[in-house]
């Protein structure tokens, strides 16, 4: 069967791929990129970085905020003071991420990471406020400039000092409309579309809809998590599958279950 994912993320930011996980179970599937990033105030999130007597911690919901960390350390001079005493300061505090792929990237800049299995932003948030409370320093937070408000509410609300830093900003991918249009011209319509964030529905739907036409109420919509589920249904789609966990592995079993 013909099967399409929607994504964001990089099929790697999902550990495994999808179009092989999907491959796997006999279904062909096509990635086609929704978003494109601009990184932004690199120069200030250096300047927090290098001075982490300032702050309580670190906290990374997405792959692209541990890019910019590493963007900043391209330097030699920086990458080696990093190295020398730096990343010790900021592994003797706590460093909390979303995720597994966001996980493995805050690894790979030397850190030790907390939270690798809560997979959304909510649960993230009431891990953090069973291990800090309102007397530590402020708690650094680089993230896009579409980041859900559901972290930073809930510390605002408990009196967890947050220094939320916007480093880099997300917009819908210049060719998604031409790619869509390609892909539904010679494949067809779909039999399942995959969601990978709320920002990758809003921008497709509505030329999903406009080149499906009456056979929408035949695709299998997924989601690869519970936010993206609630973004969906928000906009009238009926969600087939929401993967049990945000990867490849979990999301390609729901959408090959559906399309049984």
């Amino acid at each position: 069967s013909n099967q399409t994912d929607r994504t964001n993320d990089r099929p790697t930011s999902l550990g495994s791929n999808p179009r092989f996980e999907l491959a796997s179970r006999g279904h062909k599937a096509t990635l086609i990129p929704v978003l494109s990033f601009t990184f932004v105030s690199l120069d200030t999130l250096s300047d927090k970085l290098f001075q982490p007597e300032r702050h309580g911690g670190l906290i990374f919901t997405s792959p692209r905020a541990v890019e910019a960390v590493k963007m900043c350390l391209e330097d030699d001079e920086r990458t080696e003071q990093w190295n020398m005493d730096i990343k010790d300061k900021w592994n003797a505090k706590s460093i909390y991420v979303v995720g597994k792929a966001t996980a493995a990237l805050v690894e790979n800049l030397g850190l030790v990471p907390l939270g690798e299995d809560t997979g959304t932003a909510d649960v993230l948030s009431r891990l953090i406020l069973e291990r800090e409370d309102a007397n530590i320093l402020p708690l650094l937070f680089p993230c896009g400039s579409i980041k859900r408000e559901v972290l930073p509410s809930a510390l605002r609300e408990n009196g967890v000092p947050l220094d939320t830093l916007m480093v880099y900003q997300t917009a819908q991918h210049p060719d998604l409309e031409k790619n869509l249009k390609n892909h539904f011209t010679q494949q067809g319509v779909p039999d399942s579309i995959a969601f990978f964030s709320p920002s990758g529905v809003r921008f497709c739907l509505e030329t999903v809809r406009r080149l499906s036409g009456e056979q929408l109420v035949e695709i299998k919509f997924a989601a690869i998590g519970p936010t993206t589920a609630e973004a969906m249904m928000a906009e009238g789609l009926s969600v087939s599958c929401s993967a049990d966990k945000p990867t490849a592995e979990h999301l390609a079993t729901g959408i090959a279950k559906a399309l049984q």
